[in-house]
């Protein structure tokens, strides 16, 4: 029983604690049941919380099953940087590693308004720095295609979750391809969302917004599910949007086609795989199947690494300084290198860089006028050796520091464009690739229609959960 329940998609077992077919008590003693058999393997997720889910579920199931919420009882992990009341709290780092927040993240405290049973916390890299999920306090989080691979990051724990059957949805988070990198790596769904479309928390600044919350999940329409339920606007977020009167869920179900698509293999600023190419560039081709015109295309976001260094080097300065002055000898290097190129910054620096963000908006809100969604690589190589801290070097260029690889990411982020991540085909040796389905601004339900379109083209979606593969 417990085996077919983590075979199953979210929306199916949303509509099973509906009709009260299955418990969340069932439900969640699936899950560790799986979690017991698999992540000692995998290391995905190193903090559960089963007392308190269990609390959670039985107050839940009180309720009449039509007023459980939109996930209705179903449990969700949530990744070890956000609080969660009462459950420890690491964020990756030996500065936090007995944290044990009192009150919730408010984007935990919506998705429990709207029936998500939270049993675990999802592994991350330190502060969520650098696209491969290892930390001092639980160490690294493996890729169950490939044990001896990284699984990226920093919602790698999250990703590795969903691909062995621990998880029906996960909650991760997004500066620089946070839930996209770790989706393209485990073969799963990773979206980042407009800014605003997850209310959170503000910490270290009211207008942060280089990060974003969003949905992970195995595919689109689960993901869609979630980011229903985790949509809303709160006055605590003052930059929260309020939620669609259509449910991204219908989107995802709409059938929409996109009339024409740009396919990039690199955005004009980055080296990229061949294989990574190829692979990603067949997928966009087979947009033709479903009536579209597909062209190779791409905004002019040019300035994206200038831009982004010091945008990204300024939030680790007025978030993390005071760890910097205080608690230096147990923070990893990357992420003491990213707060101390944020104090250098002069006022002349951050003036050219939002000059330089508010330009490659414009560009992309120009762009897609012209084109329905754009295409491009979620990654710019396949997984990983684990050891491996960062990608140093691609196609015969090497980097000048440890997050230049994910340009092809961190340059959407910039543009302020919704992004997901789609499982679009494997590597010779059998690893998966994403391509990214972008859309403009705020045009998060036409990402997912558009992203729905190319899942059922493609026919990837049962391809997860797997049993992790061991290898050395």
């Amino acid at each position: 029983m417990s085996h077919d329940l983590i075979r199953e998609t979210a929306c199916t077992i949303v509509d099973r604690l509906r009709s009260s077919d299955v418990s969340p008590l069932e439900l969640l003693d699936a899950l560790e049941k799986r979690i017991a058999e698999v992540d000692g393997k995998v290391n995905a997720l190193p903090t559960l919380c089963f007392d308190r889910a269990r609390t959670n579920a039985k107050t839940l199931m009180q309720k009449p099953a039509g007023a459980r919420g939109l996930l209705a009882g179903l449990p969700v992990p949530i990744k070890d940087l956000t609080d969660v009341a009462g459950v420890l709290n690491t964020q990756g780092s030996p500065i936090f590693k007995d944290n044990v927040p009192k009150q919730s993240d408010l984007m935990v405290e919506h998705l429990e308004d709207n029936g998500a049973v939270v049993y675990a916390k999802s592994n991350t890299p330190e502060f969520g720095a650098g696209a491969n999920t290892f930390n001092e306090v639980f160490g690294a989080t493996l890729n169950p295609w490939d044990t001896a691979k990284s699984a990226a990051g920093s919602s790698g724990g999250a990703a590795v979750a969903l691909a062995t059957g621990m998880a029906w949805l996960a909650q991760g988070s997004d500066m620089g391809g946070s839930l996209r990198s770790p989706a393209s790596f485990c073969g799963v769904v990773g979206m980042r969302p407009s800014i605003g479309r997850v209310a959170h928390t503000p910490k270290a600044g009211i207008d942060r917004n280089l990060g974003v919350q969003g949905p992970m999940a195995r595919n689109v329409d689960d993901l869609a599910l979630l980011l229903d339920a985790m949509s809303g606007d709160y006055a605590a977020d003052p930059l929260s949007l309020p939620a669609p009167s259509t449910s991204f869920l219908s989107a995802a179900r709409s059938g929409t086609k996109p009339l024409r698509i740009a396919y990039s293999p690199d955005l004009g600023i980055t080296p990229v795989d061949p294989e990574v190419k190829a692979i990603t560039r067949k997928a966009a081709e087979r947009f033709t199947e479903a009536g579209a015109t597909v062209e190779e295309a791409h905004p002019d976001w040019r300035e994206a690494h200038e831009c982004f260094h010091v945008l990204r080097a300024f939030d680790f300065a007025i978030s993390k300084a005071q760890l910097l002055r205080t608690k230096r000898d147990l923070l990893k290097a990357e992420v003491i290198w990213n707060i101390e190129e944020g104090l250098k910054l002069t006022v002349e620096q951050l003036e050219r860089a939002e000059a330089q963000r508010v330009g490659m908006t414009a560009r992309a809100v120009e762009f897609f006028q012209t084109y329905d969604l754009l295409l491009v690589p979620t990654t710019i190589v396949p997984p990983f050796p684990i050891e491996n801290r960062y990608v140093a070097e691609c196609a015969g260029k090497r980097f000048d520091n440890y997050i230049e690889w994910l340009g092809i990411v961190y340059a959407i982020t910039l543009a302020c464009c919704p992004s997901l991540s789609l499982p679009c085909g494997f590597t010779a040796s059998g690893l998966p690739v994403g391509v990214q389905v972008v859309g403009a601004p705020r045009a998060d339900a036409q990402v997912i229609a558009g992203a729905k379109v190319l899942e059922d083209i493609l026919g990837l979606r049962s391809t997860t959960p797997i049993d992790p593969r061991v290898k050395k």
